[in-house]
């Protein structure tokens, strides 16, 4: 017991070590949830939720994304690639002196009671409707049978790059596909205890299998069935030209390393969700959630893929390999920052292609387009065509100009090589994410804070233009100190902000020419929403991660 107890606690220890903040930043939403439960208690009130959306924003969405974290710490998701062949097992644990099963079966321990006693904080603080019957251990246990899953697929080896993402989101979707009928023909707690229970012991049959594999370096070839498609990939290889600068064979580079990671994502996560359109019948109020939800997909999915967009994906630590992966090229910081613009709006490009091009689709197939081309007639009647036009262009450049802004707003994070400075990023998306339902709804059911917010939002956005340009002044300045930027590539960089955010707010101007939207607001929100600070701190963030 001695020698098994000093492995086990070093991986306990590696959990808490590592993802203190995140556990910290849990521990006090749960502890603000029971103080609001308190309240709501010791003044006799009752919570009521009469709609799905409310109880959706109120209680979904934040278990949803606490359980996205759990994830991610869980399956040493932060650590490694996705994408990659190997498993994502994190090799140094290999050498702890400790068998396989139990190797693989400790962290899905810790994951799974993490789970359980989250659910139970969670029944107990969180605001629930009044008198609705909340279940007792299946949702637990399905979260813990999804994690044991996710742990057991990507702790696994495969035999081609991406496999693991394509096998993880089929599996996945299956069992809550399942799920999802037997709530629907209203399935007892017992028959959905018996339908999950063995769930997590086969899952640690596949993790155990998996980690003794990568354990002895067991990493599958299946390239010998597509030995055709190698060859093509060869030769169109050795027909590529010689690069005539270092900025050439960068950008190509960057395109080939990271370019198709987010429309990857979003060829497998789209036509899931596009999917719901079958079942969604003539409700348009769904029709349009779900329309709705696969449109913020991309920029969604772009947080988390800029977040690690700057290491080298074959690494171990994406964050904290930068240092040395970019310190020996014959670049300049601003070259190389240059080259991951270019790649990431190449991809941003092509996931908001997709993603447009599967809508109208999905909305011929099942059978829901007729609505759409409705409310689409009813907006042309309303505006105009011109205007009409006008916006589905801007929802066009919208979508695009969103997706590419959250690929390179963390950017100068992930630049700057330190590991938890990414990790602390993804943690707060994900504590937005969570903060955003309680707070949406509390605003829906008090019409004196709703009145007090759109009395504030000048103020707000006043402040928050001159916390950006004062960043933006600041970052100016470090940059000419530092020559990474030349004097007139500055000037011409300022003028060019100046006019995009002038055109921007001309056609804001144009388009919302209603007497409720002030034009100072559209000039602040113009200001807002082209990036500058966070874009232009990139290769200050570069170049200190070279030279520290």
């Amino acid at each position: 017991m001695t020698v098994l107890g000093a492995p086990v606690r070093a991986i306990a220890w590696q959990f808490r070590r590592r993802h203190r903040w995140g556990l910290a930043g849990l521990g006090c939403y749960l502890v603000a949830l029971a103080l609001v439960k308190l309240v709501v208690v010791a003044t006799g009130g009752r919570v009521v939720l009469d709609n799905l959306w409310a109880f959706a924003f109120a209680v979904v969405v934040p278990i949803a994304a606490t359980f996205t974290y759990f994830l991610a710490v869980f399956t040493f998701g932060l650590e490694g690639d996705l994408a990659a062949r190997q498993s994502m097992f994190p090799p140094r644990m290999f050498a702890l002196p400790i068998s396989t099963s139990a190797l693989a079966g400790w962290p899905m321990l810790f994951g799974s009671a993490a789970i359980m006693v989250l659910w139970a904080a969670l029944r107990v603080f969180a605001i629930w409707p009044a008198g609705e019957t909340i279940p007792v251990l299946w949702p637990a246990l399905l979260a813990a049978s999804l994690l044991a899953w996710t742990q057991a697929l990507t702790w696994m080896p495969y035999g081609l790059r991406g496999m693991r993402i394509v096998v993880a989101m089929l599996w996945l979707a299956t069992i809550d596909a399942i799920v999802m009928l037997a709530l629907q023909f209203k399935a007892p707690e017992t028959v959905m205890l018996a339908m999950l229970a063995p769930h997590v012991p086969l899952a640690f049959v596949v993790a155990r299998y998996g980690v003794a594999r990568a354990r002895r370096g067991d990493v599958p070839d299946w390239g010998g069935p597509f030995v055709w498609a190698a060859a093509i990939a060869a030769k169109r290889r050795s027909r590529l030209p010689r690069f005539a600068t270092p900025e050439q064979a960068q950008a190509l580079f960057e395109w080939k390393e990271r370019g198709w990671s987010l429309p990857a994502l979003v060829v497998m996560l789209v036509p899931l969700e596009l999917t719901l359109l079958a079942v969604a019948g003539s409700s348009e109020l769904l029709v349009f959630t779900i329309l709705f939800a696969v449109l913020c997909t991309p920029p969604f999915m772009a947080t988390f893929v800029g977040a690690t967009g700057s290491a080298s994906p074959s690494s171990a630590n994406r964050a904290a390999s930068a240092p040395a992966f970019h310190a020996t090229r014959p670049l300049t910081s601003t070259a190389l920052v240059a080259a991951k613009l270019k790649t990431a709006c190449g991809s941003a490009l092509a996931a908001s292609a997709l993603t447009l091009v599967a809508i109208p689709v999905a909305l011929a197939l099942s059978g829901t387009a007729p609505m759409v081309i409705e409310r689409v007639r009813t907006l042309a009647a309303f505006g105009g065509i011109p205007r009409a036009i006008t916006w589905g262009c801007l929802g066009t450049l919208a979508l695009l100009v969103a997706t590419w802004k959250q690929l390179v707003n963390g950017l100068f994070i992930g630049l700057s090589g330190r590991d938890w400075m990414v990790k602390a990023n993804v943690v707060l998306a994900l504590t937005l994410l969570t903060a955003i339902g309680p707070v949406v709804q509390w605003l829906a059911d008090h019409r004196g804070a709703q009145v007090a917010l759109w009395g504030a939002i000048p103020a707000v956005l006043a402040l928050c233009v001159a916390g950006k340009l004062s960043a933006a002044c600041w970052v100016a300045v470090r940059l000419a100190r530092s020559n990474l930027i030349s004097d007139r590539a500055l000037v011409l960089g300022t003028a060019s902000w100046t006019a995009t955010v002038l055109a921007l707010y001309g056609l804001l101007a144009w388009l919302f020419y209603f007497p409720l939207f002030p034009r100072y607001l559209l000039g602040l929100a113009a200001i807002l929403a082209v990036p500058l600070a966070r874009l232009a701190a990139a290769p200050l963030a570069l170049d200190w991660n070279r030279h520290r």
